[in-house]
């Protein structure tokens, strides 16, 4: 009988994802987020090959993303109505189930780092007198925490990149704009004809994040598998352009920017989902959580398009909305049957699928036996209506085999 292999394969699978009124990926544009892919994922499949867990490897692909100058997260984030950078960011921990966060954070140039080190401070149980850790923290007592745990400062200027500077510039003079429409319309309304005589009627004035008036909503986020079966999932943003200081999206909530629970039992299933786009009605509806829950169906196609349809676009929670813009990538894993009969934990059935109400978005995936990453720019069906349809596509791959 032969011996076993050596059995090291693993899977990563992660997203750039852009989500707007206009959203869609110029060319341009499309070839840096596949490139940035492409470097997350050979940089997390370097730390599994390494031997290095879920864990270790989805927090190398964020860092990756992170440092990227054209993502909205990191370096590259979206200003706020100040001009600052205010980022989220989350992770969790599929075989612990703990989980780390930070939200409106300035001043650290890798808010997962900040996320993963609270994760990490929570498994070491109880502060001095009896205190419980912090899973979450925001604003200048998230960055002092950081600092206090040797993760280094960054100034905000440092992080600032042409391309989001002059996005809040173009921004900034749209949003004048707006208000001076705004104060014609209501002296009209009131019946004072001033000097600029009666107007014409205007467009909707959008707020802009990059070329082609598209918002920049490029969070980013991975899930991965390791070669023990554990699952690990984070995400990390800039939030929308323009916000309000000190407004948290979905990239820090609980449930709604990512979710990673290992299988407490061979019927089910091991999930990891990471989501991105209008962080509002991600929270609202925790998606991340409802998407996980859904894929211990047994047609996770169907199933992932059920709860986009039903917990999401025609949510109850978002009764009001009429462009309802979202997107997932999800991951869910088994041990085949071979593996449950001889208890090799490696040999496991992997799918992975993204969806997306959003014009486009792009993925790339990759394991530890491939020599390069996949990338895909996935769009909406044509004649689709952004925020009212869905796009979903996947695959299916087996990691590891028993050796007679």
């Amino acid at each position: 009988k032969k011996p076993r292999k050596n059995l090291t394969e693993c899977i990563l699978f992660l997203m750039i994802f852009t989500s707007s009124g206009a959203g869609y990926h110029s060319e341009s544009k499309a070839k840096e987020y596949k490139h940035a892919c492409k470097r997350a994922c050979q940089r997390a499949v370097d730390r599994l090959r390494a031997g290095g867990l879920a864990l270790e490897a989805v927090t190398a692909a964020l860092i990756e993303l992170e440092d990227s100058p054209f993502t909205n997260a990191g370096t590259g984030s979206n200003l706020n109505l100040s001009g600052e950078i205010e980022c989220d960011a989350s992770i969790m921990d599929g075989k612990s189930l703990n989980y780390g966060a930070v939200g409106a954070l300035s001043g650290i140039k890798n808010p997962v780092l900040v996320a993963r080190r609270l994760l990490s401070e929570t498994q070491k149980g109880k502060l001095s007198a009896g205190r419980i850790p912090p899973c979450f923290l925001v604003g200048k007592g998230a960055e002092q925490w950081a600092i206090s745990h040797g993760i280094p400062a960054c100034p905000s200027e440092k992080m600032t990149t042409k391309f989001s500077l002059s996005g809040y510039k173009r921004n900034k003079r749209k949003m004048e704009l707006a208000e001076q429409v705004e104060m014609k319309r209501k002296r009209q309304f009131c019946g004072h004809e001033n000097d600029f005589g009666c107007l014409e009627p205007v467009g909707d004035i959008m707020v802009e994040g990059e070329e082609n008036n598209s918002a920049c909503l490029d969070t980013v986020g991975a899930v991965v598998v390791d070669r023990e079966g554990n699952v690990a999932a984070a995400v990390s943003s800039g939030g929308l352009a323009m916000k309000h200081p000190g407004r948290v999206g979905q990239a820090a909530h609980y449930g709604c920017g990512c979710w990673a629970e290992n299988a407490r039992d061979v019927s089910l299933y091991s999930t990891a989902v990471s989501t991105s786009g209008s962080g509002e009605h991600l929270i609202r509806t925790m998606l991340a959580r409802e998407c996980s829950t859904a894929m211990q169906a047994e047609n996770a196609h169907q199933a992932l398009l059920e709860a986009m349809q039903n917990k999401f676009i025609s949510s109850p929670f978002l009764a009001g909305e009429d462009c309802v813009l979202g997107g997932v990538i999800v991951l869910r894993c088994c041990t085949c049957g071979e593996a449950q009969r001889s208890e090799d934990i490696q040999a496991l059935l992997v799918e992975f699928l993204w969806s997306h109400t959003t014009e486009s978005m792009c993925v790339g995936y990759m394991s530890a036996q491939d020599s390069k990453a996949r990338t895909h720019i996935s769009r909406l069906p044509p004649g689709a209506v952004a925020g009212q349809s869905l796009a979903i596509e996947g695959g299916v791959c087996r990691l590891g085999t028993v050796s007679d």
